[in-house]
């Protein structure tokens, strides 16, 4: 008999269960897909991000017996595997941004704490951040909207896509100065006084 996973349980606990028990990978599905969901559907749309994160959690579970049971903490492998399969769509994320920059500007469709968020950014910046994003390499792409739209810590972002820590420093810090220097040398998320 198995004992059901608990929302205690680390990540590699829950993965280790899975096992034995299938079952106990739903506990990961229940943490991380909204978070996956909102980062995926940043960067592809609300269209394709349903399959990608389901497409994630499937790829997840079949190469689960594979995942490193150090690490407690699995949401780096997930935003790895979401990324991998977002590339796959990079066509369609440089369309989305291309139809971003000509697009108007309309009003926030999520929760409080997107449209504060959406609040923060001068909506003027939004075709010009577009085209700046849409004309960075895909290696720096990653990494910029991990750390921005994913919330990973440099070294979850190293571990997502298998690269050291300061590849991650220096293809962050690259991307932020194209962006910057899209932007006209200014930050939209700190305010003048």
């Amino acid at each position: 008999m198995t004992v059901p996973p608990t929302a205690q349980d680390s990540d590699a606990a829950l993965i280790e269960g899975s096992l034995a028990d299938p079952e106990a990978f739903a506990a990961l599905f229940d943490r991380y897909s909204a978070m996956l969901y909102r980062y995926v559907s940043r960067r592809l749309g609300p269209e394709a991000a349903e399959d990608v994160v389901g497409e994630t959690f499937l790829v997840a579970f079949s190469k689960r017996q594979r995942y490193d049971l150090a690490q407690q903490d699995a949401r780096p492998w997930l935003f790895g595997i979401a990324t991998k399969l977002v590339a796959r769509h990079h066509r369609a994320e440089a369309a989305r941004y291309r139809a971003l920059r000509r697009s108007p500007v309309d009003g926030p469709v999520e929760g409080p704490a997107e449209r504060v968020a959406a609040g923060v950014t001068a909506s003027a910046t939004r075709p010009a951040l577009a085209a700046a994003l849409s004309g960075l390499p895909r290696r720096d792409l990653d990494v910029l909207l991990l750390v921005a739209w994913g919330d990973l810590a440099y070294e979850e972002v190293a571990r997502a896509l298998g690269v050291p820590v300061g590849t991650v420093r220096s293809r962050l810090n690259r991307a932020r100065r194209k962006v910057r220097a899209a932007l006209g040398d200014t930050d939209p998320t700190r305010e003048e006084a």
